[in-house]
């Protein structure tokens, strides 16, 4: 940091004292109608005040000098395989919405039969019970169709929550809706949505094969 001098005085007295600043850096400051008095405190307290300017300037600078070095060193390149991976797990996601079997909480609600103000909280509630799962997009939660009882008046597959009980906190929502969408080598080839309902012993199965080799590697 340089070192900071304040000066103060009559302009002809200044003046003399600058010749032999040849080299420094002046910074002027011209008060009217001051007296001497106030002209050296004013001086003083400038002198004071300035190492923090000078901090904040020099830090500044250095903010300034790393924000060009971050544009200007390349951007480190993600790894081939990460960006593969979660290209094939945007696309699984998309199919599965693109599968149209979902229902936001107030379609379940109508469908289940549910009337009043806090109809849309029954499913809400399920979810908590571990009976059923749902997707969050936009703030708002989906629940799937093939998950519901059309005898049970829409209620979800008792055979449901077994398998989330078997997936636990191992598989997030996506991943059991991606797995339940997916065709299964263990079902023979089929999706276990579409064995819920009248298989969930074989679904239920394929789920503890699954978390065996999730836990396994």
């Amino acid at each position: 940091m340089p070192g900071i001098e304040g000066l103060a005085g009559p302009a002809n007295e200044v003046r003399e004292r600058l010749k032999a600043a040849r080299g420094d850096q002046i910074i002027a400051l011209k008060l009217e109608n001051a007296n001497q008095g106030y002209a050296l405190e004013f001086a003083e307290a400038v002198r004071l005040i300035a190492p923090l300017i000078v901090g904040k300037l020099a830090t500044r600078e250095s903010a300034t000098i790393e924000r060009l070095v971050d544009v200007l060193v390349p951007q480190v390149p993600s790894p081939e395989h990460l960006l593969t991976e979660a290209r094939m797990n945007a696309e699984a996601r998309a199919a599965v919405l693109a599968s149209g079997d979902w229902l936001s909480a107030a379609q379940l609600s109508e469908v289940a039969g549910f009337s009043g103000q806090n109809a849309s909280a029954q499913p809400n509630r399920w979810k908590r019970e571990g009976r059923i799962f749902a997707l969050r997009r936009n703030g708002s939660d989906f629940y799937p169709g093939y998950a519901l009882d059309p005898d049970a008046d829409y209620r979800p597959i008792a055979g449901l929550a077994p398998v989330l009980s078997v997936f636990g906190d191992e598989l997030d929502d996506w991943d059991v809706a991606i797995w339940f969408a997916s065709a299964n080598s263990f079902l023979g080839g089929a999706a276990p949505k579409d064995l819920l309902a009248r298989a969930p012993d074989r679904v239920l199965a394929a789920a503890e094969d699954e978390i065996a080799g999730v836990l396994h590697g």
